[in-house]
């Protein structure tokens, strides 16, 4: 028999489709999982009650939090209430926050991107702006709605790798373009993570933990579109799949 592959948990989203609740994850970000880290994704239903984290952690090598169209719910961060029509996912933050955490100290590898990047910061006690196109100084990063998705996913702007980090080492390059698709951002860091990519406004694009027992990166923007023809993308995937890989090993 061939070795088992090594198992990534995808945290879903959780759906009302017509009367029935449903658990979804976008199929761009399972198969890049599957085929860009090389590893085995598994869904994660968002249950009320949430199945615990040590249940999870004892059945996966890694972990990864995808983006989403709802917004973590600013209460979980003291933040001002959402405004009328904001798409909030209750479920999903009850289940993703606690699960980033008891990962981060267990030593689980984890790759999270948009949404699973502010949840991230949120969940090590970070805040977010809910409307980043209204701070002063900042770029307006949602996409046009109305676009193709191959406009929508397209090169939005730069971001300029930090050194020392661990996109530096992943990484030759240290500026390259990013796609751009959220209107939340990272207001106050998280103590914990530190700045690896910043955009030309200022806005934290993407972060990691130092102190992190095993591989903890995060993206603001979505390196699992077309991953395949993206360099940068190919570069982090195969970077967490091998993490995951080491992992499966211990």
């Amino acid at each position: 028999m061939s070795p088992r592959r090594p198992i990534v948990g995808i945290a879903s989203d959780f759906r009302m489709l017509g009367p029935h609740p449903f658990h979804a994850v976008g199929e761009k970000y399972i198969a890049a999982v599957r085929d860009g880290a090389q590893t085995l994704p598994l869904l994660i239903p968002v249950l009320d009650p949430p199945i615990p984290p040590e249940e999870i952690l004892s059945s996966v090598d890694g972990l990864f939090f995808t983006g989403s169209p709802s917004n973590v719910a600013p209460a979980l961060y003291n933040g001002a209430p959402a405004r009328d029509g904001t798409w909030l996912d209750e479920r999903r933050d009850t289940t993703a926050l606690p699960l980033l955490k008891a990962a981060i100290e267990k030593g689980i590898p984890v790759f999270a991107v948009c949404r699973g990047f502010q949840e991230l910061n949120v969940a090590m006690g970070g805040t977010l702006h809910q409307h980043v196109q209204e701070v002063e100084g900042r770029s307006d990063h949602r996409e046009d709605k109305n676009a193709s998705l191959d406009v929508q996913y397209g090169p939005a702007h730069d971001v300029h790798v930090s050194d020392g980090g661990l996109l530096s080492r992943l990484l030759p390059e240290k500026t390259f373009k990013v796609n751009s698709l959220h209107s939340q951002g990272i207001d106050r860091l998280a103590p914990p993570l530190i700045a690896e990519a910043v955009a030309p406004d200022g806005t934290v694009e993407a972060v990691s933990m130092p102190s992190a027992r095993g591989f903890l990166l995060a993206t603001q923007w979505h390196p699992e579109w077309k991953w395949a023809d993206n360099p940068v993308s190919r570069a982090l995937f195969a970077a967490f799949g091998d993490a995951v890989r080491k992992n499966a090993r211990i």
